[in-house]
């Protein structure tokens, strides 16, 4: 925006100066132009009047030759042509003589007005001496230009330097005013940023820039303060719901423990079943605390190594990958850096391991992989387990996706909402034979090579 304003202002202001000051040049130039030829013209009609009382009335020539003296002294050039076009008196300097001098006297004595031509850097004039008709003679005076040049050198200066000026007080007056209307609105993205990345006590500064800019800060404002308290109070609901539904849930299942303890056969099959019940719904309400609690994520991205999450998460789940008797592998794939909240991915692939070491019977395998794809890291975890039909996957990133399962079905809507509030996606796809693969495709790091990559796990899991 900056930039654009101080363009807009200079290209404006440009075009008024060049509309300005080139046509003023140009009526300035013409007028000492004009000016020059008339002082040049009275001097030579001076001298004519004084030729004319010599060629024409016959008297001394005392008063010509004063005329040509002063016309030297003042650094002219000045000739006295009688009425045949004959030289008859002059000025030391030879510049008013010759082919170009005599075509003017030509011309005059036969009556006409002709454009004085320039010679040898030197303006001629000619006049007649007496009546322009009938003329006794006629007066060529040669004036140098260089005055004039430096008259017009010294316009067209002083409007190039006023031209300067304008665009050099225009650039200094539009950059203020472009740091004035852009450094208000800058500082409003930057917390806006922030404040979308989760900083929910980020407030926008209403003291600066034009009214409109103040008073959509000020809305801003508002609006943060009122999502602030719809976010806390959201979180503060599923605080309540959480400690609500647990303690009902937990003495429900002591009262059954008190009762089975007692009962006969056939009441207390009945009564283990309603334990099952009770523990898948309590795993229920937990999975369900979860993704309440990952749909809250705002993540602020940071460089993520691919790889060595892959393998620290790889090297944490051997242990209870070997205890089920399945085998944990990770195939070797080159450094990549995605861009992802800090801890994301770990939790990520913590959720589909222990999924899919859940799914895989025992002699079974469980693949993770990564390699770079396009514009984006893609991360693979395979199982040979029983799969998915085409139903499961419709809603298995829902949230009451699965509910038969053991897990309850929330880990892979937990990944879904934590791959795609990072930008990336998440699909699923058969693994050939048998089984499920779960496929990342998550954005690439493009930020400074400055910023450490996070490999730390964020403290506080779901």
């Amino acid at each position: 925006m900056r930039r654009r304003i101080t363009l807009t202002f200079l290209a404006l202001t440009t075009v008024l100066l060049v509309l300005a000051v080139v046509p003023l040049g140009v009526l300035m130039t013409a007028r000492e132009r004009v000016s020059f030829r008339d002082d040049q013209r009275s001097a030579t009609r001076v001298i004519a009047a004084a030729a004319e009382e010599h060629l024409s009335d016959h008297r001394s020539d005392a008063a010509m030759r004063k005329e040509l003296e002063a016309a030297a002294d003042a650094g002219d050039c000045a000739a006295v042509y009688d009425a045949a076009g004959r030289p008859v008196a002059s000025t030391p300097c030879s510049a008013a003589r010759g082919e170009e001098a005599e075509e003017l006297v030509e011309r005059v004595l036969a009556g006409h007005e002709p454009e004085p031509p320039e010679n040898e850097g030197r303006l001629l004039a000619a006049e007649p001496a007496g009546d322009v008709r009938q003329p006794a003679g006629a007066v060529v005076l040669a004036r140098s230009a260089d005055p004039l040049d430096a008259r017009i050198a010294a316009i067209w200066g002083w409007s190039a330097a006023i031209g300067a000026l304008g665009l050099a007080a225009c650039v200094l007056l539009s950059v203020r005013l472009a740091r004035w209307v852009s450094r208000p609105l800058s500082t409003l993205d930057a917390t806006a940023r922030r404040l979308g990345e989760g900083d929910l006590g980020e407030r926008a500064v209403v003291d600066g820039g034009p009214p409109e800019v103040r008073r959509l800060a000020a809305t801003f404002n508002t609006m943060a303060g009122r999502t602030e308290a719809l976010v806390h109070g959201h979180r503060a609901v599923i605080a309540d719901v959480s400690h609500q539904l647990r303690t009902p849930l937990a003495a429900l299942r002591l009262r059954l423990d008190v009762l089975a303890a007692g009962a006969a056969a056939g009441t207390a099959a009945e009564l283990a079943a309603a334990q099952e019940e009770i523990a898948r719904l309590s795993r229920l309400v937990d999975g369900l605390l979860a993704v309440a609690r990952a749909e809250q994520v705002t993540p602020r991205p940071v460089a993520v190594r691919v790889d060595e999450v892959v393998a620290e998460r790889v090297a944490a789940w051997s242990p209870v990958a070997e205890e089920r008797g399945v085998m944990l592998t990770q195939t070797p794939g080159a450094a990549l850096t995605a861009a992802m909240g800090s801890g994301h991915l770990e939790q990520v692939l913590d959720n589909l391991i222990a999924n899919a070491l859940d799914a895989v019977p025992d002699g079974g395998n469980v693949t993770v992989g990564h390699r770079a794809a396009g514009g984006s890291a893609e991360v693979r975890v395979r199982d040979d387990g029983p799969g998915m039909d085409a139903r499961a996957k419709e809603v298995a990133f829902h949230r009451f996706g699965n509910p038969e399962a053991r897990n309850t079905g929330l880990g892979l809507a937990i990944v879904h909402r934590l791959v795609t509030a990072n930008g990336g996606v998440v699909r699923l796809e058969d693994t050939p034979g048998s089984g499920l693969t779960v496929v990342l495709e998550l954005p690439l790091w493009t930020g400074s090579s400055a910023a450490a990559p996070s490999r730390g796990r964020d403290l506080n899991r779901f």
